[in-house]
């Protein structure tokens, strides 16, 4: 890509906090089950991967989805209510502060940063103060987003928040279908594992230097 990028694009869960599946299983465990249950049918599950695009994209309410999946749980022999499902599912998911200290170094230098999640609920991002630490925040559920990624749309949103072509971005994410989705517009993909190998990455291609 030309260098050095113009804007970063990045994801929520998974890279500026926790490992979402690791929460998932918690979840599962705490509710007496294997710990795979979530992970499973979002694998498996046709009928539960159509609740989650239906969700992400803002087109099923929280309740109805909830009442939706956690019946696909049960049946599978999860037991877990409805009521407070997505806050369960998320509720070990805890902040990375290593990343979130790489985004304020990208930020501090000039560069405008896009929070781009798909997002299942609105109380994963509670406490956070998004605002504050992001340039623009592209929430796959807002009635004003719609979309989800992969979707090239959700990309060029973001991009066009800040002002910036999107073919001059960098997008992380922990998953390589969002990053190959956001490549066919010509955004430079970085996979996330480890904060103490993303953070490197960022700090070279945005020319920071070694941080502290």
């Amino acid at each position: 890509m030309p260098s050095p990028p113009q804007a970063l694009l990045i994801d929520f869960g998974g890279v500026l906090t926790t490992d979402v599946h690791e929460s998932f299983g918690a979840f599962c465990r705490a509710a007496g089950g294997r710990g795979d249950e979530i992970a499973r049918a979002f694998r498996e599950s046709a009928a539960a991967r159509a609740l989650l695009v239906e969700r992400e994209t803002g087109r099923l309410s929280e309740t109805a989805y909830e009442e939706r999946f956690s019946a696909l749980l049960r049946a599978d022999g999860l037991e877990v209510r409805a009521t407070g499902l997505l806050a369960g599912m998320t509720a070990a998911l805890r902040r990375d502060d290593g990343m979130w200290d790489v985004v304020a170094a990208v930020r501090a230098a000039g560069v405008p940063c896009v929070l781009v999640s798909n997002a299942l609920d609105d109380a994963s991002y509670e406490g956070y103060d998004l605002d504050r630490h992001f340039d623009a925040v592209v929430l796959s559920h807002a009635p004003d987003v719609a979309c989800r990624k992969p979707s090239r749309r959700i990309y060029a949103l973001a991009a066009a928040r800040v002002g910036v072509d999107v073919a001059r971005c960098v997008m992380v994410d922990d998953l390589q279908q969002n990053l190959d989705g956001a490549a066919r517009l010509g955004v430079h993909g970085v996979l996330h594992r480890r904060a103490d190998e993303t953070a490197p990455v960022l700090r070279a291609l945005f020319g920071l230097g070694p941080g502290g």
